[in-house]
């Protein structure tokens, strides 16, 4: 009895033509036969598997790849045994875009978002027959080009299930545990379920704590006719929700019919906290200010582009969580609900994020486009209601979600009706929602020749800031103009620059700059004006910077990615990546330096050389020379007790900037910086000049896999001189072969310009790097990946797939 929910990502056929116009199926809908189509596996996008295309429809904005229409195709029997009684769901974590389902023939599902989870029941609609087989087919049309500004993928892009239930059940995200006041003294919790009855029924809610014993109990009688149970629950001395310690609670909702027969049991996960936005205070983490420190993340997942594993997030997370970053922004849509998952136990705050256009449509100007842009504008007015609910419902449980973002730069925002439209999304989320705030990332504060509305911006609980040292005196002012105007605004950075930049590359040419890219060493300028400013004034709750990941999309051929991370598309860190490292992470001593030692420059060129660290001081070496001690003054702080007491006396310091340079006349061989705490030396980094590539390292993120054809390991390869230094200038091509129960799906280098194949077994090597993935094939043992370059001795690393 209760619930079977299947993970149904094997066993699909898909086909589609490069090119072709009205992409229809060779076969009609309903058809068992599978001429044309091939195997795939689940979540899939067939974006990658062509190449890049300077003249695709999805021009620069969508990162110039194949589109169109695909048919995805599953044949499965199902008994009648099976079927008896119960109720048969198809359930989508999403699909991108514009999806229509059909049964046996029977279209019987249309959903447009590519976002949003969508399900059907097929109770009635499949064959329970001995010997007969049930045809699914799923159309995906994102023929509507270019329709993003940004890379989107192309199919069913995130996991599929098929849950069976009995004939009284818990609705779809039928649970919510609401959290009403949480101190570190008590909880109080509204819990209330949603049933789906036609008998009388008891609800029986068990809460466990993190510690894995039973926290509280309730037994409640839900009346026939799709009953909502109301629960309240008060816990002592809870065990709070952190980002440093993300306790996570279980509430097990089981249904019992009059006999005492258990119907249905529904597990959910929560963490119990706190989380409110002070108009002075900032960010209130359980009753505690903790500043956002926030990256902003698109979907794609590098080489698996919108059909991302939960372990390639995973690593992600796990390197942004090194930096000391704590909050993530996902940018612009609803995010697969793993990455939520994964938040949730690994301690990120989120800003869970809608739509990035409302009614008016956006252009798609910053990708190069050659014809009219496309946009979610055409569906708004009649799915934005569905598409917003479904978000609030399926995400309103996770502790990791402290506020929803409403939209983003959308340009209702300067619309003298645009308000209404933020009113009513408003409304929605508080009505599904009452705690959380609400906001939207606004790009045209103080903009001219036209800004945002007051009668905008009053209707969020939390005004959102695009850039918003971007005009006039605010590059100097930032928030302060506001903050005196409105003294009751809660304000927060939901985007802002970030250091980007291509890893391995630096940029001297530019003297003067430009707007949009700077030399390599003015670069932390502005960007630490900024993080200066959030870091010290309360009443800014924090910031997100872009990007965290460099994304597909949003470039100019032959560019098919935009380099605005602190990580690259493999994930491989940038310096961009310690210089917030040396502020976020004061807890550790550290320092890194740049520019990396194989410059193609004369000897005795003066190289403008940056370091970012967290100690107190720092001192450069070339060759063993001293080229001088430096320190900046962050965090600077005043007397204390007494006129002319420092609890620490303050050193000296030579610069306010965040970061350190000296300038050096260059030459080759070993450049270090070494870091100081007290006077002593407590780290030291060390780049050489390296000589010809002479071998492979290379090293496997996950060595151990689940063997069930679904999961991966992230093959990292370095190439190396014959001294063990790492070759920056090296761009070997390399071949990589998988011997076992696994086979490479995708490989990367992280270079914007590269036009190679993601979905190969091979791709040169960019500044000395490259990464594949690796996935099960759905046995268990031994996987070895074997990595060869011309002329270099080949290497391997392996993964055990079996857990």
């Amino acid at each position: 009895m209760g619930r079977k929910k299947d993970n149904w990502n094997l066993g699909w056929f898909f086909y589609h033509k490069a090119g072709e116009g009205d992409g229809c199926p060779p076969d009609p809908a309903g058809s068992g036969l599978t001429p044309g189509y091939r195997p795939v596996k689940l979540p899939h996008d067939w974006s990658l598997e062509y190449p890049f295309d300077e003249k695709a429809a999805s021009c620069g904005s969508g990162g110039y790849v194949e589109t169109g229409i695909g048919w995805y195709k599953k044949i499965f029997t199902v008994t009648e045994e099976e079927v008896r009684g119960k109720h048969l769901f198809l359930c989508f974590d999403g699909a991108y875009m514009k999806t229509r389902v059909w049964l046996n023939g029977s279209r019987i599902k249309e959903h447009i978002y590519g976002y949003t989870p969508f399900s059907v029941e097929i109770t009635e609609l499949v064959k329970t027959g001995r010997g007969e087989c049930n045809v699914l087919d799923v159309e995906i049309d994102n023929s509507g080009q270019p329709g993003s500004r940004w890379y989107s993928g192309s199919g069913i892009t995130r996991d599929v299930w098929i849950l069976t239930v009995e004939n009284s059940y818990v609705a779809e995200n039928g649970v919510y545990i609401r959290q009403k006041k949480v101190t570190r003294q008590y909880a109080e919790l509204m819990i209330t379920t949603s049933c789906r009855n036609q008998e009388e029924l008891t609800v029986k809610t068990s809460i466990i704590s993190p510690r894995g014993t039973i926290a509280a109990e309730k037994e409640t009688a839900a009346a026939p006719g799709n009953a909502v149970c109301t629960q309240l629950f008060s816990l002592e001395e809870p065990c709070l929700w952190s980002v440093a310690s993300p306790c996570l609670y279980e509430v097990i909702t089981r249904l019992y019919n009059k006999e005492g027969v258990l119907m249905d049991e529904v597990h959910t996960r929560t963490g119990l906290r706190s989380a409110v936005f002070d108009k002075d205070r900032g960010f209130l983490l359980n009753g505690e200010q903790v500043k956002i420190n926030g990256v902003c993340i698109h979907h794609d997942g590098g080489c698996m582009g919108a059909a991302v594993p939960l372990q390639i997030w995973k690593r992600r997370l796990e390197k942004l969580k090194e930096m000391g970053a704590n909050s993530i922004r996902m940018s612009h849509n609803p995010p697969d609900p793993g990455l939520l998952e994964l938040c949730d136990e690994m301690g990120f705050l989120v800003m869970d994020e809608a739509f990035d256009e409302w009614k008016i449509l956006k252009g798609k100007e910053l990708g190069s486009n050659t014809h009219e842009s496309r946009g979610y504008s055409e569906w708004f007015a009649q799915c934005h209601e569905e598409d917003l609910k479904a978000m609030l419902y399926r995400d309103r449980n996770h502790p990791s979600v402290v506020i929803w973002s409403i939209g983003n730069e959308v340009p209702d925002q300067t619309d003298p009706a645009g308000y209404l439209t933020a009113r009513r999304l408003k409304e929605i989320c508080k009505q599904l929602d009452p705690e959380r705030a609400v906001t939207q990332a606004n790009d045209q504060i103080c903009a001219e020749p036209k800004a945002a509305t007051q009668e905008f911006l009053n209707e969020l609980d939390v005004v959102g800031y695009n850039y918003v040292g971007r005009w006039r005196t605010r590059a100097e002012t930032l928030y302060e103009d506001d903050k005196r105007a409105h003294p009751d605004w809660c304000v927060i950075g939901t985007e802002n620059p970030g250091m980007g930049g291509i890893r391995g590359e630096y940029d001297r040419g530019r003297e003067t700059g430009s707007w949009w890219k700077r030399p390599y060493y003015s670069t932390p300028v502005a960007v630490g004006k900024l993080l200066r400013y959030t870091m010290i004034h309360d009443y800014v709750a924090g910031d997100f910077m872009w990007t965290g990941i460099d994304y597909l999309g949003e470039a100019h051929w032959p560019y098919r990615s935009a380099s605005a991370g602190v990580l690259d598309t493999c994930g491989f860190e940038k310096d961009g990546y310690y210089f917030y490292q040396s502020i976020w992470r004061r807890d550790i001593p550290m320092v890194h330096l740049l520019p990396h030692w194989n410059l193609e420059v004369e000897e005795g060129t003066i190289l403008p050389v940056l370091g970012f660290t967290s100690c107190e001081s720092a001192e450069l070496f070339l060759n063993g020379k001293s080229y001088g001690r430096k320190a900046y003054s962050y965090p600077a702080y005043g007397m204390t007790q007494r006129y002319g007491h420092y609890d620490k006396e303050p050193g000296a310091v030579n610069t306010e900037d965040l970061f350190l340079c000296w300038d050096v006349p260059y030459e080759p061989g070993c450049i270090e910086l070494a870091g100081f705490v007290d006077g002593k030396e407590v780290c030291r980094h060390q780049v050489k000049t390296a000589g010809e590539p002479a071998a492979l390292r290379v090293s496997c993120y996950q060595k151990e896999a689940a063997a069930d054809g679904l999961d991966v390991g992230q093959i990292e390869v370095e190439i190396l001189d014959k001294d063990g230094n790492f070759c920056w200038q090296a761009d070997n091509e390399l071949t990589f072969s998988a011997e076992g129960p696994g086979e490479v799906i995708g490989v990367d280098n992280g270079r914007p310009d590269s036009l190679e194949s993601m979905k190969a077994d091979h791709i040169h090597a960019f500044h000395g790097r490259a990464l594949a993935v690796l996935r099960s094939d759905g046995n268990a043992g031994k996987c070895v990946v074997t990595v060869s370059a011309a002329g270099l001795p080949s290497a391997a690393a392996e993964v055990i797939f079996g857990l």
